[in-house]
């Protein structure tokens, strides 16, 4: 099939794998949320985590930015958290992630489970069956994701969102088997996370290790980069490609590069042509506008698409997206322009 015809989902598949593309696809991650006058309208009066739980809700606000936005893609409406409780903690939002009480003994992060997520969080899979059987009419991809092991050991040993995660790194240095047991914990439950997301039907899957760029290069190869490998592993790539994010990444693209992954996503912070000369022809890269960038006139927002499509050009693949999620006050006609921009690049 030539480059000319692809519709959407052959579009950002081939991506993903390398393969020849007529233009880069779009999609924005935190496409739905605060931002779309419609999500609000369908979260209220309900809190985040029902909100998450509801699969008509799930699948509408999923289902949102493709009407109102002209993304290319749709990813699952969900959080990170959402899979930690049948581990046996208890938390809330806050808005973000509150853990009541924070990891930080050999006791409590052995006592940990690792559920079967069928059956701990059937929701997620009843959400992405039918958000499945809605697009594939339309040619539309499906993307799920899960929270890396890192990040999300960050939150659970220092108990909230945090600039520094100090606990984290002093369970690193002080007590460092505590945070190896830990993080074995959760790199088996996002390997059977995301395997049951792939099997109900996401054709790609995200991972974020959002705070995993808090690290030295030395402590990022010996704590973050064995989980990525371990979880690159266990996943069919030839179901759905793998896509890595890590906010300020600069220091580390090497190790993305070798983590066995399909995509490696950056933020703003990294130069496009520098994540793309690094990718090469081993990974594709995804991203990466500054997110702020769509407070943007039209033709700036439009300016710099084509800078970062331009720059993009050395890896095998790019797909167009955010260097970080939507803003709560993001402007809706600055992501239309942003969707449009990446549509209009000639092939």
């Amino acid at each position: 099939m030539g480059a000319a015809s692809l519709d959407p989902t052959e579009r950002f598949l081939r991506a993903c794998r390398g393969e020849p593309v007529d233009r880069p696809p779009v999609w924005l991650m935190r496409q739905a949320g605060r931002y779309l006058p419609e999500y609000r309208a369908v979260r209220e009066g309900v809190s985040f985590l029902e909100m998450c739980r509801d699969v008509d809700r799930t699948v509408e606000v999923s289902l949102q930015p493709l009407e109102l936005v002209g993304t290319e893609a749709v990813i699952l409406f969900s959080d990170i958290f959402v899979p930690v409780p049948g581990m046996g903690v208890e938390l809330d939002f806050a808005p973000g992630p509150v853990i009541e009480a924070p990891i930080r003994t050999l006791l409590q992060a052995e006592a940990l489970c690792v559920p079967d997520p069928r059956e701990s969080v059937p929701y997620v899979f009843e959400s992405l069956r039918r958000l499945r059987a809605e697009l594939a009419t339309r040619d539309i991809p499906l993307l799920g994701f899960a929270g890396a092991p890192f990040t999300l050991a960050a939150y659970l040993v220092e108990g909230s969102g945090s600039n520094d995660f100090n606990a984290l790194k002093r369970m690193m240095f002080r007590t460092p088997q505590v945070l190896k047991v830990l993080l074995a914990r959760l790199t088996e439950m996002v390997c059977a996370y995301l395997q049951a997301q792939i099997e109900a039907g996401a054709q790609a899957v995200q991972l974020f290790d959002t705070w995993a760029g808090l690290l030295s290069p030395r402590d990022y190869q010996e704590w973050v980069l064995p989980t990525h490998r371990q979880i690159a592993a266990k996943l069919d790539h030839s179901r759905a490609p793998l896509i890595l994010y890590v906010k300020d990444s600069s220091h580390v693209l090497d190790f993305m590069v070798e983590s066995g992954v399909d995509v490696i996503s950056v933020d703003w912070r990294v130069e496009m042509a520098e994540a793309a000369r690094k990718a090469g022809q081993k990974v594709s890269v995804q991203g990466n506008l500054d997110p702020c960038a769509l407070q943007a006139a039209p033709e700036e927002i439009a300016a710099r698409v084509r800078e970062i499509s331009e720059a993009a050009r050395a890896a095998r693949g790019h797909i167009l997206n955010l260097g970080h999620g939507c803003l709560p006050d993001t402007p809706v006609e600055g992501v239309r322009a942003f969707t449009a921009a990446a549509k209009a690049l000639a092939p």
